[in-house]
């Protein structure tokens, strides 16, 4: 005769093992942020970059975003944000552009 499934033990089985993928996707989102240097960032700038970045329907902006981080993941470019040389022209230091003596 054959034995009977245990359920209950499957279900926690795969019920742990969802709980170490999302651990593991956290865990992964974290080490993005910071290989970018995205850390630097306030939460509230770098939450309000993600949620744009989730609502953008431009197809185009979405194409360059890739490309930048296909590059990033490759190490050919893309990088780590902050620095004087990432500023973009135009825009002032965080420091508010005080010049110094």
């Amino acid at each position: 005769m054959r034995k009977p499934r245990d359920f209950d033990s499957e279900l926690k089985a795969l019920a742990d093992k969802a709980k170490a993928l999302r651990e593991r996707r956290v865990r992964q989102l974290g080490e993005l942020v910071t290989a970018t240097g995205a850390d630097a960032l306030d939460a509230d700038i770098l939450a309000g970059a993600l949620i744009h970045a989730a609502t953008v329907k431009d197809a185009a902006t979405k194409e360059g975003w890739r490309k930048t981080g296909a590059a990033f993941f490759l190490g050919k470019g893309g990088k780590p944000a902050g620095g004087p040389s990432n500023q973009q022209s135009g825009t002032l230091p965080l420091d508010g552009g005080a010049a110094s003596a």
